[in-house]
């Protein structure tokens, strides 16, 4: 009876996470599906882009100019042992276009954007919208799913972008006002250094967790269940999730994009 239940227990340890993510790759595929076979809806999909990008904004500056700020801070002490303060602006430069830039703006956009996404479509879910839709014969995937997975992964590279200027220009100030370094000193490398692929490289990035972010939210709440308790719990596991599949892709997609040697 002790070896049946130890079974029964790995068992259920091994099926049950691979279940859940044959469903999530599935509903990825029906979202490709519609995607191919319905005409997109451009109107949702530009709304989806102000909800989620112009409306994200905000933070997502804040964000970015304060990243770039502490980390000149913090990295002029370890350049000034050594005499580097003049590689300081390369370093905020590539950290933000490569790294900080695309991962803290999918953060902020997971909290404050793919909550919301995850909330309204599972309200939705419990309140049997969804289900209207299927009885009006109105596909749901092309009328939820594909704007706001289309929409996330066209505006992410814009507000990296953003990150990314505000961040060295928050280093910039940092350097040239509190730790004094000349202007010339924190841009003279930038150039050398930061080419076009590292920009193209960070974009490409924050256009992955774009889709990251809105895929796992409107998984989340499309298959929401439990009523108004089941919205939080949903709510919830698509910001966690999403957070820790942003991270996990930023370390394979660092390894494609840039290599090792780079």
């Amino acid at each position: 009876m002790m070896i049946t239940r130890a079974a029964d227990w790995i068992g259920s340890l091994v099926i049950s996470p691979c279940t859940s993510i044959g469903r999530f790759m599935l509903f990825f595929y029906q979202t490709m599906c519609a995607l191919m076979r319905t005409k997109p809806k451009y109107g949702k999909i530009f709304e989806q882009m102000n909800v989620i990008g112009i409306q994200s904004l905000t933070i997502t500056v804040i964000t970015g100019t304060f990243a770039g700020a502490v980390l000149a801070y913090q990295s002029f002490d370890g350049f000034h042992r050594f005499g580097g303060e003049q590689l300081l602006g390369t370093l905020v430069a590539l950290t933000m276009i490569r790294e900080l830039g695309p991962v803290l703006t999918g953060l902020m956009v997971t909290g404050r954007a793919g909550s919301s996404i995850a909330a309204e479509i599972g309200t939705m879910r419990i309140s049997e919208q969804i289900d209207a839709l299927d009885t009006l014969r109105i596909n749901p995937f092309q009328y939820l799913i594909i704007p706001r997975i289309v929409g996330a992964t066209c505006i992410m590279p814009f507000l990296t972008l953003f990150a990314m200027i505000m961040g060295i220009c928050g280093g910039y100030v940092v350097s040239t006002m509190f730790l004094g370094l000349s202007p010339e000193e924190y841009t003279t490398h930038i150039s050398e250094h930061v080419d076009l692929l590292d920009i193209m490289g960070g974009l490409v990035k924050s256009a992955v967790f774009g889709c990251i972010i809105a895929w796992v939210s409107c998984y989340k709440g499309f298959n929401t269940v439990g009523g108004a308790r089941g919205v939080g719990i949903a709510t919830t596991q698509s910001v966690v999730s999403s957070s820790i599949l942003i991270i996990i892709a930023n370390y394979f997609l660092a390894m494609v994009l840039f290599g090792v040697s780079s």
